[in-house]
């Protein structure tokens, strides 16, 4: 019962945050500064109906997010989940080396909060090159972080090889 509702409570801050942002651009400005460190604070009056403060690895997660969506403004959420964004930014996709390279240190990460600071400048490439991250799952995604989270990011990352080369015959 209790990952369910997380996970509502997923899909509702992503879907306010998105709402919100189109009306508020102070919010905005805010919650781009969210997944730093020295600049977090700034965020919280917006993470704070969400997330206990002081559960820095919840507010972390929620943080980097939060920064994400921010900085790209989508409309909706998206529906690519992390590997499968990570192949799109490639041309030649997951066979690609470096976005081999790139899920593999995603891979590597032992703790949400580790994956939150590979996570950061990762997301801010995949948006750069217009994929659609889908937020609500992220989320979902590193509040629950484990080996099966890890097991779903490869998993999508090689699907997508796999749909490539069955495009291509």
């Amino acid at each position: 019962m209790e990952k369910e509702q997380r996970q509502d409570r997923c899909q509702a801050f992503i879907s306010y945050v998105i709402s919100r942002m189109g009306d508020d651009r102070a919010m905005g400005a805010k919650l781009r500064r969210a997944d730093n460190p020295a600049t977090e604070e700034q965020s919280w009056e917006y993470l704070a109906p969400w997330v206990n403060l002081t559960h820095t690895r919840e507010r972390r997660v929620f943080g980097t997010v939060a920064a994400a969506l921010a900085r790209a403004k989508p409309k909706a959420d998206g529906t690519l989940g992390m590997g499968r964004a990570i192949a799109s930014v490639y041309v030649d996709g997951a066979v690609n080396p470096q976005a081999k390279a790139r899920l593999r240190r995603l891979l590597a990460c032992a703790s949400s909060e580790e994956a939150c600071d590979i996570l950061r400048p990762l997301l801010q490439l995949v948006v750069a090159r217009g994929a659609t991250v889908g937020y609500a799952q992220l989320l979902r995604d590193l509040l629950f972080f484990s080996e099966k989270t890890r097991e779903r990011w490869a998993q999508d990352f090689f699907s997508s090889a796999t749909s490539e080369i069955q495009t291509e015959e």
